[in-house]
């Protein structure tokens, strides 16, 4: 069935109030200045975050990938399209998750937006220069990617001595908290989020092999 982006903008707007941007080479659909969906070849596309990134992808969501030229970018919106016509009251609440994430998100990088990597919890100056070296350059690209992202990049360019205690401080840097206060839930969570990812993340030949402390 095709749905038109009208129904979808008529059926976002029952929500919150709505603002529109060209994004990805469709419309991006903004709450407050945050985005949480975007309309793309009438799909319907939302947000994910730590916690709904799992939910969706047990539903069979599928990630939005914005080809231009040559190059494939996979960002964190997932297609619910078919969830709209078959399990709507889902939809609902799927929605309602990402606009609260999207919202969250926005206050946690405007409040850490003058802050230095190294003065994130868990992290220091020598787990800063190795996150440079990786490419996360700053608290907003770290906050972006998020945990389990940011520690398969690391992972990628450190070597494989990387220990999986970093994954638990990057959630700990993420949530604001010491890496210690994670529940078990929370790192079950990272686990399988990491599972399903580290097949797509190959160590480039002859990358460096450090040992790591991070305690």
């Amino acid at each position: 069935m095709s749905i038109t982006k009208e129904t979808f903008i008529n059926y976002l707007d029952t929500f919150v109030p709505n603002e529109q941007r060209s994004m990805f080479g469709g419309t991006g659909i903004f709450v407050q200045g945050a985005m949480y969906a975007l309309l793309s070849n009438e799909k319907l596309y939302i947000r994910g975050g730590e916690m709904l990134d799992q939910q969706l992808l047990e539903l069979g969501c599928h990630k939005f990938k914005h080809v231009k030229r040559s190059t494939v970018a996979v960002v964190n919106y997932y297609d619910i399209s078919p969830l709209y016509a078959s399990r709507l009251s889902l939809c609902n609440e799927l929605i309602q998750s990402s606009i609260a994430i999207a919202l969250q998100e926005k206050t946690v990088k405007g409040a850490s937006r003058n802050k230095r990597l190294r003065d994130l919890p868990n992290l220091r100056l020598t787990l800063e220069r190795m996150m440079k070296k990786s490419g996360i350059d700053d608290v907003d690209i770290f906050h972006q990617m998020g945990a389990v992202d940011a520690y398969l990049q690391v992972k990628q360019t450190q070597g494989k001595n990387v220990d999986q205690k970093l994954l638990w401080m990057f959630a700990g840097a993420i949530e604001g908290c010491h890496w210690t206060l994670l529940n078990e839930s929370h790192k079950s969570v990272l686990l399988q989020q990491l599972e399903q990812k580290k097949q797509h993340y190959k160590p480039p030949r002859g990358a460096e092999q450090h040992s790591c402390d991070f305690i």
